[in-house]
Order: structure tokens, then C-alpha cells, then sequence
């Protein structure tokens, strides 16, 4: 039984079809690819497959119970719930049963009417709830919620904040988070990667391999794709290309078939000519005239081979720097910078030389947007930055698209941006990145992410640089764009910094990395394969680690625990829960007053009461450790 049958779907804009009879069959196991240009119709059609649109032709039919995960690009979060909460989300009828069997148990705590049918009535109703209960995976839903929530890169601190504390891009990894822990049959996946770090990227990797079910999957990350999918779906003029290959295996075979066509087209188009020849020559002739009307018959019959159209429309760009700079392009000296309490990077040093090409990686809200912003003089910042003789900064904020005016056209957009120099250029730029003719034309508004990501690549270009700060450059741009723009980057003679999660554009492109992590830069020198080469260790231990904890909630699910034990088994989990948060918040507490010491010992000591209340947090601290173990220990035993 195929679990989504798509027969012959359309989907019309103003007269003009997007795409027209896109047919296929999605099976459980199928992990697709679906691949195009921006404006193909790739989240169209993932809109189509989610039945959040209709298609103008055609039909779409799923079995009867197939469940459909979507995640989009736009997400509303109800205001107030804290990242746990919003999680738990996921479990809709786990948390009813919850609510239900706590309302039993309260009952039955109550009542002494033993022998009476509604007395007996509960503990049928408690049986029943504690079945479904285990079946749904109760017992163990808050522990697989935190592993996919630091799996994602949330740390247990953030799970008690509320969601509208953090940006856009954690908010979409909540969301992310909630259809992986739903029972879904299907997934639906636009950009899943965009604001994931290289971490929480080879994490989604690794659970979505495993995934039992259909995932289709919108990406412009090349080995993303490579590594999850089995197959490829690409959407290009119109039709679909659809292969049984991850992405780059499918270019091959497109390639290789675009190849075929061409020589079969080619030995049709000789016989073609020369049946042609014939049939004028018989014409002259009298005689041979029924050999001639033989020959057209023939001719009208002959299936016309056509060969697949290819979208060949790139951008043409070239950086081309402005002047020399100094050897040494900016020198960056105890550089510190906090948001509010957030302490984001602490005492930072940074040296750039002429011509170097750095990536800057880790996890979101790590600094790295935040030192590019500084080396740019774009916010106020502790320590001292230098730039070097002659330098020119060029800079593409992560959110660049989000600057323009929306009720402009393309082309005043640039004109607006434009001196003398530039003006006459912008149509000849704009035509470079794919505005021609009436395109220049389109309000900022109506475009794409992709277009906007273009366009403000485009405006960049119009003023004068020798260093290249790039944050997030590629988010929403399709595969043949970041092609283009790598290839204008490996060609850039200037110093290059870029900001990026994506690993197959960062390959090649810079040889030098700094990792950002804990208020702190950590350089490597050499390009991202080394640099994940040095970070696999810690990586493959992660996941060994996760192995292990899903092994033991199997174990907990297969043997029948009496409900007691299991209650048990909660009340435990809770209190080591707590504890640990105890531990952390006192490790920390202890950690800020050894730093209060180092700095100023003297006045730290003066404080009223310091000796006393600083060694009462240590014993309370060795208390929470000892109670900790022994929870630990009874923890095992039930286990």
C-alpha cells in the first residue's frame, strides 16, 4: 500500500502552470530530495502534500491513518510557555491520558466505597488509561523531549525559559522538534537546515536516517541531502525529474540521460532529413509519387524525440577588490561584548592578515554574527579592534534581505543605493543576477527569500571592498546560486570571513576556522574537513551515548512494570531532575564567587558573612552530590 499517491497534480498562477501532470508514489522508507530553482514550485508543492493548499488539477490520496509532520518556514508560537512546554506540545494525547489517570488516582485516594460498580468503574477506567499510557510511550516522552531538544542544541538551562526569549531560528528548531517526536508518518521538511549549526546538522543527520517512515526534505545544503536522502525529486520547467539516487548521484544520471537524448535526437534528425531528401526527389517523379506519400506517412508517425529542458539561467558574479590593503587587514584586542546578563564573548583576540580566507562555526547564539558585527562597527563592544592600512569593508548581514524596502522595485532599490560611479551599472548588475527585463521591474514584497537574498547580494556589490565579512550568505539561495557565489568567492583575492553552517560551501572556499563555543574562539588551521575531523571524536561519542539511553527505554518499554513501580520510577526521574538543577545552579554560584576571588580577593573577603555563607554552598553542594548518587542507585535498581 503506497502511503501518498500523487496522480497528475497542477498548479496555476494568473493563466501561466507552475508545474502541470506531476505524477509519483511515496512508499515508507522513501527519504526525498525535492530539488529546483527558487520559484520551481518546491514549497508549493510541499503545501499541496501537507493539504494545507488544493492543486488547480489532479488528485492526491494518502491511506486512511497516514499522520503528516509539516515543517514551514513561518511559525506562530502561543506567547508564555517555556521551550518544554511548547514541546510537550507534541504529545496531545499522552498529555490528556496524563490529566485523566491524575484525576483517577485522586478519586480512588478519596473514596471508601469499595464494592460499589463505579468504584470498580475507576480502577477499569485507571487500567485501561495505564495501558494506553505505556503504549503511547508516556513513561518515557519527557526524557526522548530533552534528548531531541540537545540534540538540537538547547542546553537544559534554556528548557524553563519562554519561547518568545529566543530568535526565529531556535523558535523553528523548537518546531523541528515537536514533528520529530510526534508519531508522524510523514515529514515535510522546508530548509530544515538553515539555522542549524554543523552539530545539531550531523545530529538531525543521524535521527533522520533511522526514520522509518516518508521524508521529503527542501534543501539547499548539497550534503545534507547526500547523506539522508535515497531519492530525488526536482522540479525544473514545468515537470519533474524523479530518480532513485541522493542528489549528487542524481546529477550524474541526469547528466547521463540529457547525454543519450541528445545522441538519439541527433541520429532521428539525420534519418528525418534524409527521408525528407527522398521525398522531394519522389516527388518529381511520377512514377515515384506513392512512394513519396508512403514516405510522409511514415514521417507524421515518427515520435519526435525531445530532449529535457534544463533551467541554465545563473547569476555571473565577480568581487572584485577596490585597493591593496596593509599586510595586517584588523588586530582585535580583549574584545568582550554581553547582551543585558548574556555574556557572549570574553576577552577575545583576533588577528587577520592580508588574503586569509576564515570560516567562523558553532552553535547559534555562540558570538559569531556578534564579532562579525563588531569587526564592521556595527555595535559597541569592550576591547579594542584596529583596522589595518587602506582596508574597505564589504558586509552581508544574515538578515540583508530584511533591510530592503518592500514597496520598492528591484531596480530603485539599486538606484537608490547607487553614486555617479555605479548608476549607469545597475542594469547590467541586475542582469547578472537574474532581474532582466521586466524582473527589475517586481516590488521588493512579492519576491522570494531566494530573490531578496540575491538582490541584497547584488546592492552589496555596489560599494567599494577589499574584506568580505559574509554571514549566513547562503540561506535561501537554490544550489546553482551558491554555486555561482562560491565560485566568485574562491576567486576573491581580497580577505574573506565567513560566517557559515553550510559544510559543502565552506569546503574549499577558507583555511582557517574558529570555532566559537563558550565565550571563547578556539582557531584550527586548516579548512572545515579538518576541523570535523578533530571535532568527529566528540561527535560519534554523542551519538554512542544517545544509543545507549534509547536502548534502556526500549528495555523499560518491553518489560510490563507494575503501574506502581513505574510511578515510582516518575517520582525518582523528577527528583534527580531537580537535584541536578540544584547542582548546576550551585556549581555556578560557586564558580562567579572564584572568579570575584581572583580578581579582587581583599574586597570579596570584606563582604559581610563571605567565609561563612561561601563554605555553606560548598557542604550544600557535597549534600545535593550525595543525594544525587543515592537516587542514582535506586534509579538502577528499577531499571
Amino acid at each position: 500500500m503506497h502511503m501518498i499517491n500523487i496522480h497528475n497534480i497542477a498548479v496555476a498562477f494568473g493563466g501561466t502552470y507552475l508545474f502541470k501532470d506531476i505524477a509519483f508514489r511515496l512508499n515508507a522508507g522513501d527519504s526525498v530530495g525535492l530539488i529546483g530553482k527558487n520559484g520551481a514550485g518546491k514549497s508549493t508543492l510541499l503545501k499541496i502534500l501537507a493539504k494545507e493548499n488544493e492543486p488547480d488539477e489532479g488528485v492526491i490520496s494518502t491511506d486512511k491513518d497516514v499522520e503528516i509532520g509539516f515543517l514551514k518556514q513561518d511559525i506562530e508560537f502561543t506567547q508564555g510557555r517555556t521551550v518544554l512546554d511548547e514541546s510537550y506540545e507534541a504529545f496531545e494525547e499522552i498529555r490528556e491520558i496524563e490529566l485523566k489517570i491524575d484525576h483517577t488516582n485522586h478519586q480512588l485516594s478519596e473514596r471508601t466505597d469499595y464494592d460499589t460498580e463505579s468504584y470498580n468503574q475507576l480502577i477499569i477506567d485507571l487500567s485501561e488509561n495505564t495501558t494506553r499510557y505505556e503504549i503511547l510511550g508516556g513513561y518515557n516522552y519527557k526524557g526522548d523531549t530533552e534528548r531531541v531538544l540537545q540534540g538540537l542544541g538547547f542546553k537544559r538551562e534554556d528548557f524553563d525559559k519562554k519561547t518568545d526569549t529566543f530568535s526565529g531560528g531556535w523558535r523553528m528548531r523548537i518546531e523541528l522538534a515537536k514533528l520529530l517526536l510526534q508519531k508522524n508518518d510523514v515529514l515535510l521538511l522546508d530548509e530544515p537546515t538553515n539555522h542549524l549549526d554543523i552539530e545539531s546538522i550531523i545530529w538531525l543527520e543521524q535521527f533522520l536516517k533511522t526514520f522509518p517512515g516518508v521524508v521529503i526534505i527542501v534543501s539547499h545544503d548539497k550534503m545534507f541531502l547526500d547523506n539522508v536522502t535515497n531519492r530525488t525529486i526536482e522540479i525544473s520547467l514545468g515537470r519533474i525529474y524523479d530518480y532513485n539516487k541522493p542528489y549528487s548521484k542524481y546529477l550524474i544520471l541526469r547528466e547521463e540521460l540529457r547525454e543519450q537524448q541528445l545522441a538519439t535526437q541527433k541520429n532521428q534528425e539525420k534519418h528525418i532529413q534524409h527521408t525528407e531528401k527522398l521525398i522531394e526527389k519522389f516527388r518529381a517523379k511520377a512514377s515515384k509519387a506513392t512512394m513519396a506519400q508512403s514516405l510522409i506517412k511514415k514521417l507524421e508517425k515518427i515520435d519526435r524525440i525531445e530532449v529535457d529542458g534544463d533551467d541554465n539561467a545563473v547569476m555571473s558574479i565577480q568581487f572584485p577588490i577596490s585597493v591593496q590593503p596593509g599586510k595586517v587587514v584588523l588586530e582585535g584586542r580583549k574584545i568582550s561584548k554581553h547582551y543585558g546578563e548574556k555574556q557572549v564573548l570574553t576577552t577575545i583576540d583576533l588577528f587577520v592578515e592580508r588574503s586569509s580566507k576564515i570560516a567562523f562555526v558553532g552553535q547559534n547564539g555562540q558570538g559569531k554574527s556578534t564579532l562579525a558585527k563588531i569587526i564592521v562597527n556595527e555595535i559597541p563592544h569592550d576591547g579594542t579592534l584596529d583596522l589595518g592600512h587602506n582596508v574597505q569593508i564589504g558586509y552581508f548581514a544574515q538578515n540583508q534581505a530584511e533591510y530592503l524596502d518592500g514597496e520598492l522595485t528591484v531596480e530603485e532599490t539599486m538606484i537608490e543605493a547607487a553614486d555617479e560611479k555605479t548608476r549607469p551599472k545597475v542594469r547590467d548588475m541586475l542582469g547578472a543576477f537574474l532581474f532582466r527585463g521586466e524582473e527589475a521591474e517586481k516590488k521588493v514584497k512579492v519576491l522570494s527569500g531566494g530573490e531578496r537574498n540575491r538582490l541584497a547580494l547584488c546592492k552589496m556589490l555596489l560599494q567599494p571592498f577589499n574584506v568580505l565579512v559574509m554571514d549566513e550568505p547562503t540561506n535561501h539561495l537554490d544550489i546553482k546560486s551558491k554555486n555561482v557565489l562560491k565560485k566568485a568567492m574562491e576567486k576573491f583575492e581580497g580577505t574573506l570571513i565567513l560566517v557559515s553552517h553550510d559544510r559543502d560551501f565552506l569546503q574549499g572556499l577558507t583555511n582557517k576556522v574558529y570555532e566559537f563555543k563558550d565565550q571563547k574562539i578556539k582557531e584550527y588551521l586548516g579548512d572545515i574537513n579538518y576541523y570535523l575531523e578533530e571535532r568527529k571524536l566528540a561527535n560519534m561519542r554523542e551519538v554512542e551515548k544517545r544509543t545507549v539511553v534509547k536502548q534502556e527505554v526500549v528495555k523499560t518499554e518491553d518489560t510490563k512494570q507494575s503501574y506502581e513501580a513505574q510511578k515510582k520510577q516518575k517520582s525518582l526521574s523528577n527528583k534527580l531532575n531537580k537535584v541536578e538543577r540544584n547542582i548546576s545552579d550551585l556549581e555556578k554560584e560557586i564558580k562567579d564567587i572564584d572568579i570575584e576571588l581572583a580578581a579582587n580577593y581583599e574586597a570579596t573577603i570584606a563582604k559581610p558573612n563571605f567565609f561563612d555563607s561561601y563554605q555553606g554552598k560548598k557542604k550544600k553542594l557535597e549534600t545535593f552530590m550525595t543525594n544525587w548518587e543515592n537516587l542514582q542507585e535506586q534509579m538502577d535498581k528499577l531499571s
